[in-house]
């Protein structure tokens, strides 16, 4: 996401690069750059115009540090400016009531239902809700059904009603169905149409009178841009909605769609869909946005993904079993697994800093692992306990087994030796002082 910006905003403060100071003159070229940046980016060219006008005025107004370049600085202010613009912090959902009613609005194709299914998720798994999802349009069987579906994957039960075709009839006793059965969070997916039109608004706006929700999402296709922000603007004038879902970001290189939508419609970005699977939905953070997109990456995020992961009586095992030494291929299959649920691999090295930038162009596969676990799942669990027993027969046998070549077996008993040292050597820290005195010594290492 935000690829083609991101180079474009770096290209634009290049301009500034290799001035002393912050001229009048030289803050009018680049922001003449960025603001070319942003309407290339798919910015409403009002909104493009004010963000530009706002950063050169409080750069023009700011002191240069000795200690900071006036490109440096330039980046620090566009970086405020565009947290600001997406709406500085971020906006958790309310969820108070019992049940909390959360109903959903946006075109037909926009992800209303996966978006439905991927918020259940989401309140089950890190919000320890039990969430309900309810069908309510009653103009096309497949949508309930593919409800059923989603609801299915999630693990979360779906109420409906195909008999019924008053849609707030269905909302209203499903709600009262949740009171009786203990769900305390009530998600409930409406009908879509191709375009806006009178019959749709009228029905939503009848649900959410009915209902009285706590929160009415508006769901929105990224990828269409200023059409995404227009439909937004329609939607938010009928409804008064609290919050938007962003969905595809993960395939939007412009973004213009994000950055547009707070300023236009002055509602928060509450969630971001970046991907397909059922927890690929991301609550929006727009200080953490602006980061990825002036390349800074988003290690906060990378951090919080990688906690939900972690058990801390397995790291205790896994601890004990580095400073004995004893780190072998289950554990370390067990580790990649872990990596895999964290989500897409391209996008977690992404948040690494400078790391989005030089994987660009690389094809990173989701299935980057899937050789190495072959190779693993090839061996035996004394192979798999005992690695230094691999011979040169048991490596035949064991690429044979994965479909890979000795040599990619070789390079992974390589690989996994050097990081048994490498943890053997962190786990003792005597040994590690005596590493850290000696490269004291290599000319040239400062320490």
């Amino acid at each position: 996401m935000f690829e083609n910006l991101q180079d474009k905003l770096e290209r634009s403060f290049k301009v500034l690069k290799g001035h002393g100071q912050i001229t009048e003159v030289n803050v009018a070229e680049t922001m003449k750059e960025v603001r070319r940046s942003l309407l290339d980016a798919d910015v409403n060219f009002k909104i493009a115009k004010d963000f530009t006008n706002r950063v050169k005025d409080k750069a023009l107004g700011r002191d240069v540090l000795n200690t900071v370049s006036p490109g440096q600085l330039l980046v620090k202010i566009t970086h405020e400016e565009l947290t600001e613009l997406m709406g500085s912090e971020h906006e958790e959902l309310d969820l108070s009531g019992d049940p909390a009613v959360i109903l959903m609005a946006g075109l037909q194709g926009s992800g209303k239902t996966t978006h439905s299914g991927k918020l259940a998720h989401f309140l089950k798994n890190k919000k320890g809700k039990k969430p309900l999802l309810v069908a309510c349009d009653v103009y096309r069987p497949a949508a309930i059904d593919q409800l059923h579906v989603v609801g299915e994957q999630v693990g979360t039960e779906v109420y409906s009603n195909k008999e019924e075709k008053d849609p707030v009839k269905i909302a209203k006793d499903a709600v009262e169905y949740a009171k009786q059965n203990g769900f305390n969070a009530v998600i409930v997916d409406t009908a879509g149409r191709l375009a806006i039109d009178e019959d749709m608004m009228n029905e939503i706006s009848s649900l959410k009178d009915a209902l009285n929700p706590n929160e009415t999402l508006f769901v929105v296709d990224a990828m269409t841009g200023q059409d995404a922000v227009n439909t937004a603007k329609e939607f938010n004038q009928r409804l008064d909605y609290e919050g938007v879902i962003l969905t595809k970001l993960d395939g939007d290189t412009r973004g213009g769609a994000a950055l547009s939508i707070r300023a236009v419609v002055q509602k928060p970005i509450k969630f971001i869909g970046t991907g397909e699977k059922m927890d690929a939905l991301t609550p929006f953070h727009p200080s953490r946005m602006s980061d990825r997109i002036l390349g800074m990456g988003d290690v906060v995020s990378l951090v919080e993904r990688a906690q939900e992961q972690f058990d801390a009586e397995q790291a205790r095992k896994l601890n004990k079993k580095i400073a004995k030494n004893q780190f072998d291929f289950n554990d370390f299959l067990q580790q990649l697994q872990q990596i895999k649920k964290m989500g897409n691999v391209k996008d977690l090295v992404g948040m690494i800093p400078g790391m989005g930038k030089a994987l660009k162009d690389v094809d990173v596969d989701d299935d980057a692992f899937s050789g190495i676990e072959a190779i693993i799942h090839s061996m035996t669990p004394e192979e798999r306990e005992k690695p230094q027993i691999i011979n040169g027969s048991r490596r035949n046998r064991i690429a044979k087994g994965s479909g890979t070549s000795v040599q990619e077996v070789n390079r992974l008993l390589k690989q996994f030796g050097e990081t048994r040292k490498m943890m053997k050597m962190m786990g003792n820290k005597q040994q590690m002082a005596g590493l850290m005195n000696k490269m004291k010594n290599i000319p040239g290492m400062k320490m």
